[in-house]
């Protein structure tokens, strides 16, 4: 497979997903603070929206891979299985007894425990390797730009398993192998062990990198991706002769509801991007600082602009903003916090959001999109008009996935999508 990701609007034709399993279903309340989760949810619900959300997907791409598949695959080659098994056991405090449990696994069975963890002991309450319940969220542990991969630098330790895997499955499996692919990979060298180094260390996670054109990369400096980060991604690019020339930095509050760019800036069609406006608009009670970097230039600063709209029409990319929540302060507070920012583009306007977000949808009507719930589409009572210049806001149920603090945005992580034109 050949990766092409030049737009975050670009009609999709392969995207990595993945079902929520076992791994939620073993978290327990006292993991929950560990492992990022506000609470523990209802795992056959959270399969039932998934499913369907899959569905949704399907109308327009063509191919939708869930990434412990395509770790299954990567693992039924036994030199890959050795080497992947030899690189976990040195970075993750496998005990003895575990690791040969883990070599004498099937493939289906070993891709199930590193997802899902392994526990031990009468009640089963204790994990000699973690669960990683977080990894539905695909858009965080490897970024497409272009033709290749960046395998993400996670912040917490909870969630360092993820890119781990994805690493193996981009380095290891059929479908990737064959050729170099990767800009960056966050695992080429052992992380550091002390508090200081883990304190310097970069981090990136990918619901922080928005694909805005071949040419022009959105960073936002959040909890999860720091200045380190984003300086070690311009070096990798400007090494390995990207298409990318400019990236536009959004150096946001540090509050776990902005935990990444995409919980408050999404871009939706040619013209349009959903915004959250104290966050992205000028005068906004917690307006970002924005920067631009330009990749073209031996030496490489941070470049204070006005704002990430106007560098963004600067760079012939003007995108007039849909308020997330709508007009009302206190809906847009609500409708954040429950991703009503985090919207996921099919095609350029046709996007995907969760039904509960009613004022972001109230807006998205006004600007013309039309609203779709996602029943009325998988039984037939309404079609998408995907050849014409119809716009839709398809509103998917998610109540026990949107629990979980993540959007249909953060639950993909596109391979393959069409080219744009302006």
């Amino acid at each position: 497979m050949k990766l092409d990701v030049t737009s975050e609007i670009g009609r999709l034709q392969s995207v990595l997903i993945h079902l929520p399993g076992q791994e939620i279903d073993v978290m327990m309340p006292s993991m929950m603070e560990h492992l990022l989760f506000d609470d523990i949810l209802y795992g056959q619900l959270a399969r039932e929206e998934h499913r369907k959300f899959q569905q949704i997907i399907r109308f327009v791409a063509e191919e939708v891979f869930d990434i412990q598949d395509l770790l299954e695959e990567t693992l039924e080659n036994e030199d890959s299985r050795e080497r992947i098994l030899a690189d976990l056991i040195s970075r993750e405090a496998v005990p003895k007894r575990l690791t040969t449990r883990l070599m004498e696994a099937s493939a289906g069975r070993l891709a199930q425990i590193l997802v899902s963890g392994f526990s031990s002991g009468s009640t089963g309450t204790k994990f000699e390797l973690s669960p990683v319940p977080n990894l539905f969220f695909m858009r965080d542990p490897q970024i497409v730009v272009g033709d290749g991969v960046v395998i993400a630098a996670m912040a917490t330790e909870a969630r360092r398993r993820e890119s781990l895997l994805s690493r193996y499955v981009f380095g290891f499996h059929p479908a990737f192998r064959e050729r170099d692919l990767f800009w960056l990979d966050h695992h080429d060298k052992p992380w550091p062990k002390t508090k200081a180094g883990l304190r310097r260390r970069p981090t990136i996670e990918g619901g922080d990198v928005l694909v805005a054109r071949n040419d022009l990369l959105l960073i936002g400096l959040t909890e999860r991706t720091n200045r380190a980060g984003v300086e070690r991604l311009v070096e990798a690019l400007k090494e390995g002769n990207s298409e990318v020339r400019s990236i536009i930095v959004v150096d946001m509050p540090q509050r776990r509801s902005y935990m990444h760019l995409d919980t408050v800036f999404t871009i939706i069609s040619r013209d349009e991007c959903l915004a959250y406006p104290p966050v992205i608009l000028e005068g906004g009670d917690e307006e970002a600082d924005v920067f631009e970097l330009n990749l073209t230039r031996k030496t490489v600063e941070f470049k204070p602009v006005r704002s990430l709209l106007a560098a963004l029409q600067k760079k012939g990319m003007p995108l007039e903003p849909i308020p997330c929540g709508g007009q009302n302060p206190i809906d847009q507070q609500r409708e954040q916090w429950t991703d009503g920012a985090n919207a996921f583009a099919l095609a350029p306007g046709t996007i995907l959001l969760y039904e509960r977000n009613v004022r972001t949808a109230e807006e998205l009507d006004r600007h013309g999109y039309h609203i779709v719930y996602e029943d009325d589409l998988l039984l037939g009572r309404s079609e998408l008009e995907t050849w014409t210049d119809r716009k839709y806001a398809i509103q998917i149920q998610g109540h026990e996935l949107s629990r979980a603090r993540g959007g249909p945005r953060c639950m993909t992580m596109p391979l393959v999508r069409e080219s744009v034109t302006r």
